[in-house]
């Protein structure tokens, strides 16, 4: 056994003859274990936070999207459709066209998206489990709105003598006056509410969703033009490949993009929010190891006897300091290793009975992932890993011969 490391041990696991080095030694221990435990659930926190709030927007959005990167709209012929369904790892694909609109039923009014869906949209995005009431009636004159708008404009369910209406401007040039006095500058449709969707406050006032050749008439659009291909993976090809399929098969004018790249914003604030708290967190803890850097030179001074005998038995200053920068790396390895496993016992916990409530219903979200326990061991090592390099710097010639 190494020599430094063998005395290090010794050290760890005896007691000094002043209590206050041991107080000083246990206070020191236990910041340690308290600011990983601490580290590591907030961290996982965080993690389920994370996968909560990108629930909400996966029931809607699909493994890839195609869409025009100029532009509203393009055409999608019959034979890109057949090449479309051959390319290999995509489980199926849906087309879609959506547009801003005006909604209005009886004297109440919003603004909102109707978005036109195919009869594959269903099985290439999880909006089937957003459903709130009512039915997915999605067929010829029949749509299905958010509870948000659901709840503005009061519209009855199965409402066919008075159906709600969709206003549309009409597509074209030209002023008002050189389109006819007679002639409205909108296309309207009326659209029976079948079913009401509930996901969260913003998309619940986003999204009426009606058939796909309805909308196509409604904005003046042939079968071929849609604003949006979805498409569902299967797993079995990498995603970089069929997006370079899709773009073959398509063209180059549009972008393919991924669950990530369609959420970019949401994406990237999580992201800033985790780093943010992980660097208050791991600033917390290195003011809290600078008690290593006090208990170390402690140790030091109280060891002073111990030191002098080892170097007349001929251990050299560098192996003395070798031996208490491993005393400081045991304590804080060991240190944080339990801090994560009560940290871990806290968020199994947690998954298990759910006893930390964000309402009566819903339990706080957290995930347990190996990630995290790799990352706040990393940072426990490494902070004292640092702080052992400094206090073990005391050790001197000088020192030792006073």
């Amino acid at each position: 056994m190494n020599f430094s490391f063998y005395i290090a041990k010794r050290y760890l696991r005896s007691k000094s003859s002043q209590n206050a080095v041991n107080i000083i030694n246990f206070i020191t221990f236990l910041v340690i274990v308290i600011g990983s435990a601490a580290l590591f659930v907030v961290l996982s926190a965080f993690a389920g936070l994370k996968t909560f709030s990108l629930s909400f927007t996966n029931t809607f959005d699909p493994d890839l999207k195609a869409l025009p990167i100029s532009g509203k709209y393009f055409s999608v012929s019959a034979e890109e459709e057949i090449a479309l369904g051959n390319i290999p790892g995509l489980a199926n694909y849906s087309k879609e066209l959506e547009e801003r609109a005006y909604l209005t039923f009886r004297e109440k009014s919003c603004i909102a998206y109707i978005k036109g869906i195919d009869t594959n949209y269903r099985s290439v995005t999880g909006v089937d489990s957003t459903l709130y009431f009512g039915n997915w009636g999605v067929t010829e004159y029949n749509g299905v709105m958010g509870i948000g708008i659901y709840n503005l404009l009061g519209v009855p369910l199965d409402n066919y003598r008075t159906p709600m209406t969709v206003l549309v401007p009409k597509p074209g040039k030209g002023s008002l006056s050189q389109q006819g006095l007679n002639t409205k500058p909108y296309n309207e449709l009326p659209l029976v509410v079948s079913g009401v969707y509930a996901v969260e406050e913003n998309l619940d006032k986003k999204y009426v969703f009606a058939q796909l050749p309805l909308v196509q008439a409604l904005l003046e659009k042939d079968s071929t033009q849609v604003s949006g291909i979805n498409f569902k993976l299967n797993g079995e090809i990498p995603i970089e490949d069929i997006k370079a399929a899709i773009k073959d098969v398509l063209r180059d004018d549009l972008l393919v993009l991924d669950r990530q790249e369609q959420n970019s914003t949401l994406y990237r604030m999580l992201n800033t929010e985790n780093l943010a708290t992980y660097l208050i967190f791991t600033l917390v803890l290195i003011i809290a190891l600078f008690n290593v850097v006090g208990a170390i030179i402690m140790m030091i001074l109280d060891k002073q006897q111990n030191s002098k005998t080892l170097f007349s038995l001929g251990a050299t200053i560098k192996e003395l300091r070798t031996i208490y920068f491993t005393q400081g790396l045991l304590v804080t390895s060991l240190g944080g290793l339990i801090g994560v496993l009560i940290g871990s016992l806290l968020i199994g916990s947690q998954l298990a009975f759910g006893w930390l409530k964000i309402t009566p219903s819903l339990s706080y979200p957290v995930e347990y992932d190996l990630m995290n326990v790799f990352v706040v061991l990393a940072t426990i090592v490494v902070l004292g890993f640092i702080s052992s390099k400094i206090a073990s710097r005391s050790i001197s010639r000088k020192l030792i011969e006073a």
